[in-house]
């Protein structure tokens, strides 16, 4: 498999490397202390997908690049995005990657969606083409808005995930509008969608009468994308509050 992930067995960090701090440590919403839960936080960082340069691949097109060196950072990074995304849609944030078992079919599914091939739903072939739609060349590099639009239109070949995307541009966040996204094609979208129902208590769009299992499934996982320069080479102190 042309697989383009690395997992971070090979890079495991020493205890060392991690600062002796007071303060609480965050890895994508979840809290650590340095003190007592090293352990947990290598094998948190162990468990993310890691995309990076490939060279070899199949040229993307059939004629153009079979290496992303220098071009593909923003691509990479994108797929990395997806790739947690899709993590927590099918294995949830409690799944642990562990050296020696077994995963499963999910598992090998989400990798499959990264292969570095033409027929992957996220492969670097697929953005890089999908590329060109907005305005870029197969081989030009990427800002971080254009590969958020093109992995918003990839998403939505995505059956499998059946994400809903969201780009929040101008630093704005409408809830309204991501409401009505993430109930996008479902018959009971919203009140209105539903003028003959009694009840007026509505649970993600869908009558309270509708039992858990049938709510969730008419509800698509949502994908915030935020484009946002918070810094040139670190991040700007201002900010770190807010992030917090």
């Amino acid at each position: 498999l042309f697989l383009a992930t690395l997992t971070y067995d090979t890079l495991r960090f020493e205890y060392e490397d991690f600062p002796e701090t007071k303060e609480p440590v965050w890895i994508l919403g979840r809290k650590y202390s340095v003190f007592t839960e090293k352990e947990e936080i290598l094998l948190d960082v162990t468990s993310r997908l890691w995309f990076t340069y490939r060279k070899n691949f199949p040229a993307i097109g059939g004629t153009g690049p079979t290496s992303d060196t220098g071009w593909g950072c923003m691509l990479r990074c994108g797929q990395m995005i997806f790739a947690q995304a899709l993590i927590c849609r099918h294995l949830g944030r409690d799944w642990r990657w562990i050296k020696g078992k077994r995963q499963t079919d999910n598992y090998f599914n989400v990798l499959n969606a990264f292969i570095d091939k033409k027929d992957s739903y996220y492969s670097i072939h697929q953005i890089a083409q999908m590329g060109v739609g907005e305005g870029k060349s197969i081989g030009q590099w990427y800002g971080p808005n254009t590969v958020a639009q093109v992995l918003k239109k990839l998403a939505t070949f995505d059956t499998w995930s059946s994400l809903a995307v969201h780009i929040a541009m101008d630093n704005t966040v409408v809830m309204e509008e991501i409401r009505k996204l993430c109930q996008s094609n479902v018959p009971c979208a919203g009140a209105a969608a539903c003028p003959a129902l009694e009840s007026d208590v509505l649970y993600n769009g869908c009558p309270e009468e509708l039992g858990l299992r049938e709510r969730l499934s008419l509800w698509k996982p949502l994908v915030l994308l935020i484009p946002l320069r918070l810094g040139l080479t670190e991040i700007n102190e201002a900010y770190i509050e807010t992030l917090k």
